[in-house]
């Protein structure tokens, strides 16, 4: 270990540091995404040629199962995820680790993106704010990628006239499409705003473990062209589920998805410990958990059920890979595995990660009604105890999407029960935003509106969720458009609609800028009512038993499915107005104040921008959250933000 020869200023004291090796930040002055591109691409290229000379030409399926092109593309994903790494500069701190070489205050300041400006965010930075803003950016890549994919789908199966793709093509966009939307659904919250906010709302300088904060981040990133590249590749046959023996005698694209899905696991439960690690033990003096906000509960909730939920993905795909690549028989009947097997640990995720979309946007809502009705939360506790519930219940549902596959009968009616009890804690969730707003002045501000929008599409989507955990409508409904309408009301009109509120709200402390309000709602409602028109469309095509997943179906759904199109060509525009409105917003947007909404907790009591470091003086929490009463002394200011603002009817809640 270096010897402690200087001391650095930190924080008002002197503290000893170890030699200084050259400029601060050393080798990571010299590495940021162009690098890491070029790490990526060189590794990935020189992996694929060593891997295409050393397999033998013509082996059989017997000895290198089931085709050399499987491997040739699989080593291109490894070299391509660890050269894009060690490009970006994500090995440099275990290696100076293991040299022995500790880290100055001078490094993390740099490491950490002070005075690099815009340049930070195309580096492997430290920083969560940076970091979040980084998140923000891939959320909109991933969801706009994902989406254009949906449009794809909808033009297919709206020009029932025709075949506008091949069956392939078609089978390949659905499968990427479902993956692709999930992970930016689960990032969506979890990425920017947690990343973001938390740490200040709690009264940190920085999270638990800084640098697997950036890992998490780069990680995804890198995970991301592997699913892109599976396009390349013959595309995933199989839908998003990727039903295993089926799936693995799919075309080579299949291993693209597995890598995605292995590397973002990783990346998730990287950052899920960080998350949770931060909340435990960084919290201000005095805040105790009655006086932690719902955001954080929120997003420590999600933390853990993805850190207990995403494992079981992430291993299904390892074995998946092995049945492919080195003939084992894990998933294959005839040779001793289990379909069972897979559907159970595919659904062990597949169902708890609907909560860690919809319960980190159900608390951010949270956060947002007391501010803007001037009043606490209907009941505090009653939200905890919704959020706990959920947790609870989370892994315990996950085989009603198994009624259908021929096992024991009596095994259903257990997870029907279990269904049928998470809608409680649900409900709790409900009921506090609805007697939070009760006899509240009716809000037009965007982050308000988001609400409304959310409550709506998370009761049809919760009642349409208790119907298909009846066995006897499952039988039904099983397979049909109807599950497919039921998926989206619950993960893109409870958690995009939820997400888009959050950023809305947040965005002028992540920014800096006022978002316009105005373009941000007529996107957010535009999209609305497309997606009113296209999935209360597919509600009706599946109560006529159209099954999802078809290229070619009856003609008497050909109605259904053509209002079903133009419903998602008008979710299209409404997001692209939304979209529209944060860039030119972050670009030209009124410059913000430290609390243009008038909030008591404390990521709003930090100037804006906020500081490299949040607070010059650690925070002492002394009052709960939501003790919004009379006199309400930021009457003015909010009057200020908003003239249309009636403050005495807003004074009045307490």
């Amino acid at each position: 270990m270096s010897t402690a020869t200087a001391t650095a200023n930190v924080f008002g004291s002197e503290v000893p540091q170890p030699a200084q090796h050259g400029q601060p930040g050393g080798i990571m002055r010299r590495l940021n995404f162009v690098t890491g591109l070029i790490g990526g691409l060189a590794l990935a290229t020189i992996a694929g040629v060593v891997t295409n000379i050393l397999t033998p030409s013509g082996a059989s399926t017997a000895t290198f199962a089931p085709a050399a092109p499987d491997y040739v593309y699989l080593a291109v994903l490894l070299g391509w995820v660890i050269g894009f790494m060690a490009g970006m500069g994500a090995f440099v701190g275990p290696i100076r680790w293991l040299l022995g070489r500790d880290i100055t205050h001078a490094d993390a300041e740099y490491l950490a993106g002070k005075d690099l400006g815009w340049k930070r965010y195309w580096k492997f930075t430290t920083d969560h704010k940076v970091v979040g803003v980084q998140y923000l950016i891939m959320v909109m890549i991933i969801l706009g990628f994902g989406g254009l994919l949906a449009m794809l789908i909808r033009t297919e199966l709206g020009v029932t006239w025709a075949e506008v793709f091949s069956p392939s093509f078609y089978n390949s966009i659905i499968g990427t499409h479902g993956i692709a939307m999930i992970i930016g659904m689960i990032i969506v919250v979890m990425g920017p705003i947690a990343n973001f906010i938390v740490p200040i709302m709690i009264g940190a300088r920085d999270m638990a473990f800084p640098r697997l904060n950036a890992l998490s981040l780069w990680l995804l990133v890198a995970a991301t062209p592997c699913l892109i590249s599976s396009l390349f590749q013959g595309g995933v046959q199989d839908g998003w589920s990727v039903y295993q023996p089926l799936a693995s005698q799919g075309p080579p694209g299949m291993l693209g998805y597995q890598m995605t899905i292995i590397v973002f696991a990783f990346s998730t439960g990287v950052a899920s410990v960080n998350l949770m690690v931060t909340t435990l033990t960084m919290r201000a003096k005095g805040m105790t958990w009655s006086r932690t906000p719902i955001l954080v509960y929120g997003v420590f909730a999600a933390a853990l059920m993805g850190l207990y939920a995403f494992p079981f993905y992430q291993y299904s795909q390892i074995l998946a890979m092995s049945d492919r690549i080195f003939n084992t028989s894990f998933f294959d009947p005839l040779e001793g595995g289990s379909v069972w097997l897979y559907e159970n640990l595919f659904w062990l995720l597949g169902h708890p990660e609907v909560y860690v979309i919809i319960i980190p946007s159900a608390a951010v809502l949270m956060e947002i009604l007391p501010v803007f009705y001037r009043k606490p939360l209907f009941s505090f506790n009653f939200a905890v105890a919704g959020i706990v519930g959920v947790v609870a219940l989370s892994g315990l549902v996950w085989a009603h999407h198994m009624y259908m596959t021929g096992w024991a009968p009596a095994v259903n009616y257990p997870f029907m029960l279990s269904t049928e009890m998470i809608s409680i804690p649900v409900g709790f969730l409900v009921l506090v935003a609805i007697g939070t707003m009760w006899r509240g002045v009716v809000w037009t501000r965007l982050p308000v509106m988001a609400i409304y929008a959310v409550i709506f599409n998370k009761m049809i989507g919760g009642v349409t969720g208790i119907y298909l955990s009846d066995v006897p409508v499952d039988q039904y409904m099983h397979g049909s458009m109807f599950v497919v309408a039921h998926f989206h009301y619950m993960l893109m009109g409870a958690g995009l609609f939820g997400a888009m509120g959050g950023v809305a709200f947040y965005f002028s402390k992540m920014t800096g800028r006022m978002l316009d309000e105005r373009a941000g709602s007529i996107g957010l409602w535009t999209a609305f009512v497309g997606f009113q028109i296209t999935f209360g469309s597919m509600f009706v095509a599946g109560l006529q038993g159209q099954p999802r997943r078809v290229l070619q179906f009856d003609s008497l759904f050909n109605i259904s499915n053509w209002i079903s199109t133009i419903g998602a060509y008008i979710i299209g525009i409404g997001m692209l107005i939304f979209l529209g409105a944060i860039i030119s917003s972050w670009m030209y947007g009124e410059k913000a104040t430290s609390n243009p909404f008038g909030s008591k907790s404390l990521e709003w009591q930090t100037p804006t921008p906020v500081p490299l470091e949040n607070f010059a003086v650690l925070p002492v929490v002394t009052e709960k959250p939501y003790d919004y009463g009379v006199p309400d002394p930021y009457q003015k200011e909010l009057a200020a933000v908003d003239g249309d603002l009636d403050t005495q009817k807003v004074g009045s809640q307490s």
